[in-house]
Order: C-alpha cells, then sequence, then structure tokens
C-alpha cells in the first residue's frame, strides 16, 4: 500500500463509525514492528482522531437525552464544546459540574446503536470480496462476536454497571484508580464520570521517562490483567492505549473505557490458568490436552496443526518461563507467533471459543503495551504467585464436579517458583 492509498484508507476509516472504525483502532494497537512505518501512523491516526459530531448534532444529542437544560446541569459555560476525545462510538468533553466535581462525558455518536447490523455486514462484504482474510479466521465467528461486543457497548447504562464494578474491585489495589459514575446524568447513550488526572500511557514512551519508569508501569498492568482473569474473573479486554492514564505525581494508573468488560466463566478461567502455567513451565503434552478441553483444538488436527499451536503457545509462556528480566521488545515475540500464521489458515478444524476473541484481544494488548514500552522485567513471580493462591474447582455454593480440582496439571510446590 503506498502513503497516499494509507491517507485514503485513514480519512475514511475516522469518518466512518461503529464498526468500521472499531476494527480500524483494533489494528492499530498491533506491535509497530508488524507493520509499515506508513500504515503504523495511519492506523494511529485512526486509534486518536476520529471525526467528531458537528454542534448541532450534539446540541440534538444531548437535549433527547438530558433535556433542553442539558448545559446548565453539566455547568453551563463550563462545558467545553469542542472534545478532548473521540472514539469509535463517542466522543468526549469535559466540564465542571455545579457542585464543582470535574468530569468526562462521553457523548454517543447517533445512529451508532441502529448501524451495527449493515456495518458488520458491509465489513464481511468488502472483506470477503477483496479476499483479504484467510478461511482459518472463521470470519463468521469472529464478526457474530464483534457485533455482540459492539451492542453492548453502545449501552452506557450497562457500561455504567460495569465500570462501578470495577472500580469496586480495583478499590483494593492502590496502584490503580477508576471514576466514578455521575449517575443521576447518565442515560444510555451518554455517560457522565469524575475526571482522570495523567497522561495515556504511550506518552511515557513519547516523553522519554526512563527505563526504570517504562519497567515500572509495564509491570503494573500486566500484573493487573493477570489478577483481572484469575483473580476477578471480570476483564475490560479493551487494550487501547487511551484508555490507560498514569499520573506521574501519584504513581497511579486511571483505568478508563468499560463497555467491553466481561466476566468469564469460574470452570473456564480455572482449565486457562492451568493452560497459561503450562506453557511457562514448557510443557508441550499438557498444552496439547487442555487446548483440545478448551476448544482451541478438536483432537483430530492434523499433527502439522498441533504443533504448530503448541509452539506458538509456548512463545507466549515465554515471560512467565525464566527468573530472569524478560526483554519483551528483543523476544521478537510478534514475529515468532505470526510465522505459525499460514499453518493456522490452512489447517484449522474449527473456531476458537467465543470467550477468547476478548481475551486473547486483552491479552496480547497486555504484551504490545510491553513491547511498546521496551520493557525489561520479571514475569514469573507474577504468574507463580497467582497460580499458588489460586482456588481451584467450583465456586463456593456452586454443585460440586466430580472431577478432582487441579486434576490436568500436577505440580510440586517447590516448581512454582
Amino acid at each position: 500500500m503506498s502513503a497516499a492509498q494509507a491517507e485514503r484508507l485513514a480519512e475514511g476509516l475516522c469518518r466512518m463509525r461503529g464498526a468500521a472504525l472499531k476494527i480500524g483502532q483494533m489494528l492499530s494497537l498491533t506491535d509497530e514492528s508488524m507493520l509499515p512505518p506508513q500504515i503504523a501512523a495511519v492506523l494511529e491516526r485512526v486509534r486518536t482522531q476520529a471525526d467528531i459530531m458537528p454542534r448541532r448534532q450534539l446540541e440534538k444529542m444531548m437535549t433527547a437525552e438530558l433535556g433542553p437544560d442539558w448545559r446548565a446541569r453539566l455547568g453551563g459555560d463550563a462545558f467545553e464544546d469542542t472534545p478532548v476525545a473521540a472514539a469509535s462510538i463517542g466522543q468526549v468533553h469535559r466540564s465542571v459540574l455545579p457542585d464543582g466535581r470535574k468530569v468526562a462525558i462521553k457523548v454517543q455518536y447517533p445512529g451508532v446503536a441502529e448501524s451495527i447490523q449493515s456495518d458488520i455486514n458491509n465489513l464481511k462484504r468488502l472483506l470477503t470480496i477483496a479476499n483479504f482474510l484467510p478461511p482459518g479466521l472463521y470470519i463468521d465467528s469472529l464478526l457474530a462476536v464483534a457485533k455482540e461486543e459492539l451492542t453492548a457497548e453502545c449501552d452506557y447504562r450497562q457500561e455504567a454497571e460495569k465500570q462501578e464494578r470495577f472500580r469496586a474491585l480495583a478499590a483494593s489495589d492502590a496502584d490503580f484508580v477508576v471514576p466514578s459514575v455521575v449517575r443521576e446524568l447518565s442515560t444510555r447513550r451518554v455517560l457522565v464520570s469524575t475526571w482522570l488526572d495523567g497522561m495515556p500511557i504511550d506518552q511515557i514512551v513519547e516523553q522519554g521517562y526512563p527505563q526504570s519508569v517504562r519497567n515500572h508501569v509495564a509491570r503494573k498492568l500486566l500484573k493487573l490483567t493477570i489478577r483481572e482473569l484469575f483473580e476477578w474473573r471480570f476483564m475490560q479486554t479493551d487494550p487501547n492505549w487511551g484508555n490507560f492514564f498514569y499520573d506521574p505525581a501519584t504513581d497511579r494508573i486511571g483505568l478508563l473505557d468499560f463497555g467491553a468488560a466481561r466476566e468469564f466463566p469460574k470452570a473456564f478461567v480455572d482449565d486457562y490458568l492451568q493452560l497459561v502455567w503450562a506453557a511457562a513451565n514448557k510443557d508441550s503434552a499438557t498444552i496439547e490436552k487442555l487446548s483440545v478441553k478448551l476448544g482451541f483444538l478438536t483432537g483430530f488436527e492434523s499433527r502439522v496443526m498441533t504443533e504448530a499451536h503448541v509452539a506458538s503457545g509456548l512463545v507466549v509462556g515465554e515471560p512467565f518461563s525464566t527468573e530472569e528480566p524478560f526483554d519483551f521488545r528483543a523476544s521478537g515475540m510478534t514475529k515468532r507467533v505470526a510465522q505459525y500464521g499460514s499453518v493456522f489458515a490452512e489447517h484449522r478444524l474449527s473456531p476458537p471459543p467465543n470467550e477468547v476473541y476478548s481475551l486473547h484481544r486483552k491479552l496480547a494488548g497486555a504484551f504490545f503495551i510491553c513491547i511498546r514500552m521496551g520493557a525489561v522485567m520479571r514475569c514469573r513471580d507474577i504468574l507463580a504467585d497467582t497460580y499458588a493462591s489460586y482456588k481451584w474447582g467450583p465456586e463456593e455454593g456452586a454443585v460440586a464436579s466430580t472431577a478432582a480440582p487441579g486434576a490436568v496439571v500436577d505440580v510440586a510446590p517447590q516448581q512454582l517458583r
């Protein structure tokens, strides 16, 4: 793709809203070493510079959601008509409420929720005609999950509930802060939250913060990702750089945008932790066995497919396989996993389980953040501590399974380190 073509692509995606822009923004999270520089720059624009609503459209939306006195309720002249951010389904304004609280006001673009079905169908048609995606991607499954996620993200009342739940979970961790929801001013298409100080974490790199700070922030975020999945089983699955704000004054990371947060079943998490622990311990046989149990493999794949799947899992497990500091950028993880893509495209027999689309987006995003930060840090202790303290088996009050909890992998205590 030429620079001129890339520029036209960026302009087109920035004008689009909903599903198309969301996919462009997700592509922008890819490790930059995998993309030509001009494409990486274009996708970064898509991530940060979506077109904003005209003033007349904003007025109409706010009046419909909060009534004709909406401006007075949101602080009068303190309400900034020019948004501070514009994303795939909404834009964010800043204001100060009459009671003095600084707030961020997320306003949904009109028509986004109603256009999801047609947007997804158009995307599928475009990708199919262009022969852009391999058959092993199982585009129907991927787009069905995308449709479900986007529909949920368009209901800001659901997002408010998720944000408050996440705020309660994160309250026990001094490294993070989640803004509170201003309930009386939030609706299905407007979400008002207290203002969050700090800077998007990619600015840590852009502004030349030292290696120690980059390692420190990357480790916090990787630890949070592990905790979300294996302790809370409730994960914010959108790893957009702009959803993490670092405040150097407090050394805390602010967390934003919970529309894509989701819960994971206990039985799935039990098995998935066993899988990750097997990858960390280079246990190929257990990776294969659990991959069949979880639905990544059917058990009838060709040997080349099974070996590629296990090999890629071992690469992803490398940060947790050593006690030594792991150099994310120098490891070339992304390229080494990508080399198996053609095998997956040709030999995969079934789509992965639905849970992993959002889960792997977040896990990959956490690794990309570490790569972008150039982090060099110890990781094994994070996973080992989680594994050692994990409570296996059904939740309290649930019907017990006949299978022994934690029976798939037999690990002696001395192996945890």
